[in-house]
Order: C-alpha cells, then structure tokens, then sequence
C-alpha cells in the first residue's frame, strides 16, 4: 500500500504539487489523470525520490520512504519512463539485467531471470542478443517493462509508458500490461494525460489540475459524477468519439 500525505512539490515559487493525499491500495492500479503542468509526473517521481518533496510524507507499505536510502528505495520499486531509456550499446539481455547487477544477483541467477522475462513479455528469449537498435518502437517498450520487472518488486510507477507509440501498438502493449499486472499482482501507479487510456486501465483515476488533487474516483464513478464542470468536459471528448465512430459503423452496416 502507498500512502501520499499531503505532499506538495515547489520550484522556487512555482507551486508544482499542491497538497495532495492519496491511499493506493495493494493490486490496484491508480492513473494520475492531467493536462500538462498538472502535477501529475511530479507526483509520480516524489514517490521514489527521483524527486524529492517540499512538504509531506510518502509511505511505502508502512516505512517512511524519506527513511530509506534513495538507491535502497528504488530497488524496490520498478520504474518505466515514455522515452524507455535503453542503454545502446548493451543487448537486450544487458539492459534487463541492470537491476539485477546493481542488486548483486549472481551472473546465473540473473541469466536465468532475463530469460524469464524475455517469455513474459512474449519476446522470447533469442532476442536477448540483440541491440535496442534492431528493434521496433513496440518492442523497445517491452524491455524497458521487463527491466523494471526484473528485480521482482511488488509496485510499479509508469511514466505515459504508451504514449509515443503508434496506435496499434499501443493497444497490445496496454492489454499485455494489464494482463501482466494482474498476473503478476502489481501495485502501479501510471501517469497519462489520455482520458480513453485512464479509463480503460485504471482501477481508480486521480485528476490532477495545477498541482491539486481535483477528484478520485473508479472509471464508472468519474463519468457518472464529475466532480465539476471542466472533469465533465475532459470525459465528454472520448464520448462524442464514441457516439461519432458509432454513427460512422452505423452508417456503413447501412450501405
């Protein structure tokens, strides 16, 4: 379980995280939901230091995360960026295996738990050999997750891991991870500013606007209750899409 207690973030004097309490209970996958400058990536980086916040408290499973060195800290916790981050001039084996060495796995323990990974994100372990260079975009995204998995932490943060991606490739990659959190009984917290991809994934939505925490609610909640008018507006754009793609399949069963 992770805890926000009042966290707030400054930059000078730009307030980038306001206050912001929040429960993320263990299984469950949390969306920070907003526009850009919302908070939302800030939030996210507090929670394993990559940022370091101004004021409140993060509570990891009980510990203070302020308590726990930083490095000690992020073995814990598997983190997935939008840019990925792949080292290019390792193979695909080496860069999954990067927690594992700064974890001190033996070579053969590690060895053996890439190749386990390779399989669950369904490369298959020959692609272990190759460089992030001979892959696709798709694939690349797939190791970058597998690297955070590989040290087996129990809580995952993601950073629009999805985002540059080519629709149907974000797509496959969405339904694999969620089939793969579920499996594999993830806590996660996943940062996007695409309202279709909150509510397909997210078991609660937290909406950030200008740094505060606006509403938090399941997907069903969120569309039936917006909070206020501009949460109202921010879900009624993927419904006119949905009614305008209706229409259009309408209009061709009809041709």
């Amino acid at each position: 379980m992770i805890e926000l207690r009042q966290l707030s973030k400054h930059f000078g004097d730009t307030v980038a995280v306001d206050g912001v309490s929040l429960t993320i209970e263990a299984g469950e996958l949390v969306v920070l939901l907003g526009g850009s400058g919302s908070g939302k990536t800030t939030t996210l980086k507090m929670i394993n230091r990559l940022v370091e916040p101004s004021d409140g408290r993060v509570i990891i499973d009980g510990e203070d995360a302020a308590a726990m060195p930083a490095p000690t800290l992020r073995q814990k916790i598997g983190y997935v960026f939008q840019r990925i981050g792949l080292f290019p001039h390792m193979t695909v084996a080496e860069n999954i295996a990067v927690p594992l060495s700064l974890a001190g796995w033996a070579r053969d323990r590690a060895r053996a738990r890439v190749d386990e990974l390779l399989e669950l994100i369904e490369l298959g372990a020959a692609m272990g050999a190759r460089t992030p260079a001979e892959l696709s975009g798709g694939q690349q995204q797939r190791v970058g997750v597998a690297r955070a998995l590989a040290a087996k932490p129990t809580l995952m943060l993601l950073d629009e891991p999805f985002g540059a991606l080519d629709p149907l490739t974000r797509d496959r990659l969405q339904r694999s991870f969620g089939e793969l959190r579920k499996k594999l009984k993830l806590t996660a917290v996943f940062v996007t500013h695409d309202v279709v991809e909150a509510l397909l994934l997210a078991d609660r939505i937290a909406v950030l606007r200008d740094g505060a925490l606006v509403q938090v609610d399941t997907p069903r909640a969120l569309i039936d209750a917006p909070a206020d008018d501009e949460i109202a507006r921010l879900l009624d754009t993927p419904r006119r899409q949905a009614r305008e793609l209706a229409a259009l399949l309408d209009g061709d069963g009809d041709a």
